[in-house]
């Protein structure tokens, strides 16, 4: 079998052990959130960060929700990082967007973070005061979910098919699920510009 035809066989293998109902339950909190006026702040590192940034767009333009990502400003970013550190730069970027219980985040990471091990420690310290204001916590992660998992109202795993191949599945399918989220009749708002346009 060619890697190409193996790699498919493995998306399809992912998608057969995805869970709808948790899927639902996702795309009804995160619209309950909205529509009770809270804010959605999106992390990731990495790819991960590309995909907060692009997810970020179709919640605000799609789901009509007000959404950021702390990676989007680069400036800022740095800033933080360069004079508090790596491990603070979410939960301090979060402090200064005042984030309340009415308000969610969102996570996206392959490994969902693990400060025992040092992964994506800026994740775990975030949703750790994320705990301490009441505010919901979501997740789409891939491996076990690492702290996100332990901590999110609710994780979607994206599960381990080939040890291999773990972050680009991982990565692939948060932006399949950020997808079938801000399409989700609980929450799209707008018609999507190829979907409302006239083939004629």
């Amino acid at each position: 079998m060619s890697y190409s035809a193996k790699y498919l066989e493995e998306v399809v293998a992912v998608i057969k052990k995805l869970d709808p109902e948790k899927i639902e339950t996702m795309a009804g909190a995160i619209a309950k959130t909205r529509d009770e006026g809270g804010r959605l702040f999106i992390l990731g590192v990495g790819g991960s960060a590309a995909n907060a940034s692009h997810a970020v767009n179709d919640f605000r333009k799609i789901c009509g929700m007000e959404a950021y990502a702390p990676t989007d400003n680069v400036s800022e970013l740095t800033a933080r990082i360069n004079d508090d550190g790596w491990d603070s730069v979410f939960t301090n970027w979060l402090k200064g967007s005042r984030i309340t219980k009415k308000d969610a985040v969102l996570v996206f990471s392959v490994g969902g973070g693990n400060a025992e091990k040092n992964i994506s420690p800026n994740i775990v310290h975030a949703l750790k005061h994320c705990k301490s204001v009441g505010s919901k916590i979501f997740g789409i992660v891939g491996r076990d979910g690492g702290y996100t998992a332990q901590t999110a109202d609710v994780c979607l795993i994206i599960p381990t098919v080939n040890a291999e191949t773990v972050t680009t599945h991982a990565e692939a399918f948060q932006a399949v699920l950020w997808h079938l989220l801000v399409s989700h009749p609980k929450l799209k708002a707008h018609e999507m510009k190829w979907e409302s346009a006239s083939l004629k």
